[in-house]
């Protein structure tokens, strides 16, 4: 696997949680730069013993609800 996909989403206070798609790796953090740093440091940990994919993308994933009126 050469690519590592992570669904993030906003939570309601603005931080933010990262959710690995195909590896059981789930990490959160309050801004994105430290989001980021948090991922790095999950997967890392997570192929402490492995080679580790050669690029993680992060999917953001947002949700909105607007008033039509």
């Amino acid at each position: 696997m050469d690519e590592l996909v992570f669904e993030v989403a906003q939570e309601a206070d603005g931080g933010f949680v990262a959710e690995g798609l195909t590896e059981n790796i789930i990490t959160q953090a309050d801004t994105w730069e430290e989001l980021r740093k948090n991922v790095i440091e999950a997967v890392k940990a997570f192929y402490f013993d492995s080679k580790a994919p050669g690029r993680i993308r992060l999917h953001l994933v947002r949700d909105e609800v607007l008033q039509s009126s």
